[in-house]
């Protein structure tokens, strides 16, 4: 079985290599170089890793990829990332690695190419769109928590999922290929290739509301 985790890995580092370190990235206030510092750190910094989830640890995480950034050059950054996870990291460990990995170098290769001037919706291999239909069904009530409304996932081969149950609000169906699901659930709405259908203001909303992990 392919691991897609690290065609993502190697394609984002590519591709951060030809754009620059000044490039735009879809995360706020993240350009290439940051985008890169934080993969880094992700993954080879234990210290720094909490406060990726735990916001009250945020300042640590961020003084601690600041000391990467001051280290390393954008180059060299992003070869060592381009070269995977130390041996003695979480993430090295076969096929757990690839699994915490399913959806961060595919969300992260897309912000980096659809914050470009122009991109296309690639089309990707069934399998791996399997696999991010996992991970998106396994994640979605978590990154949904937040969302105003209910909200169903829906592929395109009618397959669905509850991400979070109706309220008040209603409920929203939003449909497309699991990629851009993973992308819409992420924060990615305003580029997420989806469609979304429900009640005119609970769609307007679920479109503009900030939620995901």
């Amino acid at each position: 079985m392919t691991d897609y985790s690290r065609v993502e890995r190697l394609a984002l580092c590519d591709l951060l290599d030809q754009v620059g370190p000044a490039a735009p990235t879809l995360c706020e206030g993240w350009d290439a170089y940051d985008l890169a510092v934080h993969l880094y750190v992700r993954e080879a910094d234990p210290m720094a890793g909490p406060g990726l989830v735990i916001p009250a640890l945020s300042d640590t995480t961020e003084r601690r990829m600041q000391r990467v950034k001051e280290r390393y050059g954008f180059a060299e950054l992003v070869g060592m990332v381009r070269s995977g996870p130390p041996p003695v990291s979480l993430f090295s460990v076969p096929k757990l690695g690839a699994q915490l990995n399913t959806t961060e170098y595919f969300i992260h290769h897309e912000d980096v190419r659809r914050a470009q001037p122009s991109y296309d919706v690639r089309t990707l291999p069934r399998e791996q769109q399997d696999g991010l239909w996992k991970a998106v069904r396994l994640s979605a009530k978590a990154m949904a928590r937040k969302a105003p409304s209910g909200m169903v996932l829906r592929r395109p081969d009618g397959t669905s999922s509850v991400a979070k149950r109706p309220n008040e609000r209603g409920s929203v169906t939003v449909t497309g290929e699991p990629a851009e699901l993973v992308l819409f659930c992420s924060g990615r709405q305003a580029v997420a290739d989806v469609q979304l259908d429900g009640e005119a203001e609970a769609v307007e909303q679920l479109r503009n509301a900030s939620f995901g992990l």
